[in-house]
């Protein structure tokens, strides 16, 4: 892989400081496709990311920014339910956080490790 310029390198810095100042929903639209996974982490994590934010971020190709998402106190709990209503093959690390924050609100699993949502 061949080394960044310090053009793309001043580039990457800026995306990051964009990430971590963000305040408006239309602020972190550049954010959700941009190739940098970190810098889709850093805008996931960002406190002023919205429910509806979150919610597009939760379904990241990386599992990097969905743990992002996971424990972020303004995700929503449909968003984290989301996350554990999947093929329980590919459960892993993101499965894993969104059903301990589930079970600190209150949400049982049933044996087979799937939300029991009352």
């Amino acid at each position: 892989m061949a080394r960044k310029t310090a053009e793309e390198k001043a580039d990457e810095q800026r995306r990051y400081a964009l990430a971590r100042v963000a305040e408006e929903e239309a602020d972190f639209e550049p954010f959700f496709s941009d190739p940098n996974q970190a810098i889709r982490a850093v805008a996931a994590g960002n406190p002023a990311a919205t429910v509806l934010v979150l919610d597009r971020f939760a379904f990241d190709r990386f599992w990097g920014v969905q743990v992002a998402v996971v424990l972020h106190r303004n995700v929503a709990r449909e968003t984290l339910l989301r996350l554990v209503a999947g093929n329980p093959k590919s459960r892993g690390v993101v499965y894993s956080e969104a059903r301990k924050r589930l079970e600190t609100d209150g949400v049982l699993f049933d044996n087979d490790g799937f939300a029991i949502d009352s």
